[in-house]
């Protein structure tokens, strides 16, 4: 992390990781297209994070790269608070704490005033009901705040991973802190809610006050919404109908992963072509991507599009 940002006017840092429902990832991809940020810090240490896996193309082995943590920024033109989004590719399986105390470190030298986590709250909401947001903060007048907004307190419990970490570590420098957590159903913690992600960009720009159109992410989320409403309906008429039933075993056949038609590759380069001249069309390039399950193979040419060459 030794990019330089200066003059940046009362930032903020808002940090996302992957965890259940993507909640907090998508949200901080939605902000950071949407706004159109400049790409301007990376950081992985290799004392924390090590390579887990090596990566086979055509029969030849590539070593993997360790989880990277990006940096962007966007500059508001009322001069009331930048933003500065870290979006984290994993988390470090050991010390989360060191990880997090090095990151507040790097804030304090960009001048953050205060640091926000989003992620995700599972309940037993239906999918079809909207998403509550949960918050939770590092200080009184925060706190006042959060219940003049009217939004959910998080009176008790434990907030896990670095999401939470991260803002002990910020309260340890006396760093104000604020966590937003998105309602999800437990059932779909490993899919995908978009809708939670909404929530919790809502309540952030009820806070900061920051207009985001979040058209898009409301319309991908109407669209989750129902096809979860739909698998929960089939799973609970299943389960009334149970029946015994008794197959041999046997070994499938190999599935051949589908390669892009024509008309999809030129979807996605058209869409690339039109987040050069308009990053704020970003999102809807890597909400394709993520349909065809090609962000990884797409991720740095991809990211290149936040990249301030000015």
């Amino acid at each position: 992390m030794t990019d330089e940002i200066k003059n940046l006017s009362a930032p903020w840092l808002i940090a996302a990781w992957p965890g259940m429902g993507n909640v907090g990832l998508t949200a901080g991809y939605y902000l950071m297209a949407k706004l159109g940020m400049d790409l301007f810090a990376e950081y992985s240490p290799p004392e924390l994070f090590d390579v887990d896996y090596v990566e086979v193309e055509h029969g030849l082995i590539r070593t993997g790269m360790r989880p990277r943590s990006r940096f962007f920024l966007w500059r508001d033109p009322e001069e009331q608070h930048d933003l500065v989004v870290l979006i984290g590719e994993a988390q470090p399986q050991l010390g989360k704490y060191t990880y997090c105390q090095k990151l507040i470190a790097y804030a304090q030298d960009l001048g953050i005033e205060c640091v926000y986590t989003f992620a995700a709250m599972a309940t037993a909401m239906h999918p079809e009901h909207e998403s509550r947001v949960f918050g939770a903060v590092t200080d009184e007048t925060s706190l006042r705040e959060l219940k003049q907004l009217d939004l959910n307190i998080l009176e008790e419990g434990n907030i896990s991973g670095l999401n939470g970490i991260l803002l002990g570590a910020a309260a340890e420098k006396n760093l104000k802190g604020t966590c937003l957590l998105g309602e999800m159903p437990h059932i779909f913690s490993q899919l995908p809610f978009p809708k939670a992600s909404l929530a919790v960009l809502e309540a952030f720009k009820s806070i900061s006050g920051i207009e985001v159109d979040t058209t898009k992410l409301s319309e991908q989320g109407k669209e989750m919404e129902q096809k979860l409403g739909e698998l929960l309906s089939h799973v609970e008429n299943s389960m009334g109908r149970q029946q015994e039933t008794y197959e041999e075993a046997y070994l499938p056949e190999p599935i051949e992963e589908p390669k892009l038609t024509p008309e999809e590759e030129q979807n996605i380069e058209e869409l690339f072509e039109q987040a050069i001249q308009d990053r704020s069309k970003a999102y809807e390039l890597k909400q394709e991507l993520d349909r065809l399950n090609l962000f990884k193979e797409y991720e740095d040419r991809f990211l290149d599009l936040f990249k301030n060459n000015k």
